[in-house]
């Protein structure tokens, strides 16, 4: 797979080396669980703290409308 370069507020939460969109996607989910932002009782919704919202735009997000907000910030 392509390798893609985050934007700066993506970098901030995955780091800013390019790296395949699958490696993306998953580095955003390691940050989510060891930051606490699953939703305890809806799962399927994130509670963005002020990195990830940068990068989604809104608080709280479906972890579906995520994935299309994180592609506006790969290159």
């Amino acid at each position: 797979m392509k390798a893609m370069t985050p934007s700066a507020a993506l970098a901030a939460v995955i780091g800013a080396t390019p790296m395949p969109r699958t490696e993306v996607t998953k580095k955003v989910w390691e940050y989510i669980k060891k930051n606490n932002l699953q939703d305890k009782i809806k799962r399927t919704m994130i509670n963005a703290d002020a990195k990830l919202k940068a990068v989604v735009g809104v608080s709280p997000i479906s972890m579906f409308g995520m994935t299309k907000e994180i592609s506006k910030h790969l290159k």
